[in-house]
């Protein structure tokens, strides 16, 4: 068997997850403007491989504890329909099919939190994600705070390991693992898997793409 891993922000979706959700927000008037522009500079470090995770985490969830988890699921449905579906390319689920049908496993690995992917990866027909972790209070709202380790950089390659070895496994099992990411940040994990395969790559990993001989390809429609 094979191991299909995906990114999910700007490889099997055509836009960031983790940089819509406050553009929807700000529509609903329920973040302010200065919000989303912090959140923009934010996601510009991200593509400039500059990012201070941490920093950006507190920004981003900190409005999350002032919701029920019922008030952000209504909100997320909207979400999804609106921001997401629409920018979810046809050749994305292709892709996936094809090792779906090649009786792979098929995996999402993001640096984004769970609760704006675990829907999207359903809705990708994708039963296992590894995403950052939220901390809920005894009543089960979200906190603002993260758990965990953070599935960013080198954290992917942790979480990974952690969850191969939750099922009893490991890559080595893997006739080829396969990872699929746009972006330099992924790096890291794409250098110690068997088939890294830049998607729409940000210029950096399109170059260290280029020069170690890695498939390129665009899943974008």
């Amino acid at each position: 068997m094979n191991l299909a891993i995906f990114d999910l922000d700007n490889t099997l979706i055509a836009g960031d997850s983790e940089a819509e959700w406050p553009r929807f927000m700000l529509k609903r008037g329920l973040l302010p403007p200065a919000h989303l522009e912090r959140s923009e500079a934010f996601y510009q470090q991200y593509l400039a491989g500059t990012l201070d995770l941490q920093a950006a985490l507190r920004h981003q969830l900190a409005h999350l504890a002032d919701y029920s988890r019922d008030e952000l699921d209504r909100l997320h449905a909207e979400y999804m329909a609106e921001h997401i579906l629409p920018i979810i390319p046809a050749k994305a689920r292709e892709r996936l099919a094809v090792h779906r049908a090649q009786g792979d496993l098929v995996l999402i690995i993001t640096a984004t939190n769970r609760f704006l992917t675990a829907p999207i990866a359903r809705e990708l027909g994708v039963e296992h994600l590894i995403a950052i972790e939220l901390a809920e209070d005894a009543d089960g709202n979200f906190t603002g705070q993260t758990e965990g380790v953070l599935s960013f950089r080198e954290g992917k390659i942790a979480r990974l390991e952690s969850w191969l070895a939750e099922r009893g496994d490991k890559l080595e099992n893997y006739g080829t693992v396969f990872f699929y990411s746009d972006s330099i940040n992924d790096l890291p994990l794409m250098s110690m898997v068997s088939q890294p395969v830049a998607v729409d790559p940000d210029p950096a990993l399109r170059a260290h793409a280029e020069a170690h001989g890695w498939p390129v390809i665009s899943l974008r429609d």
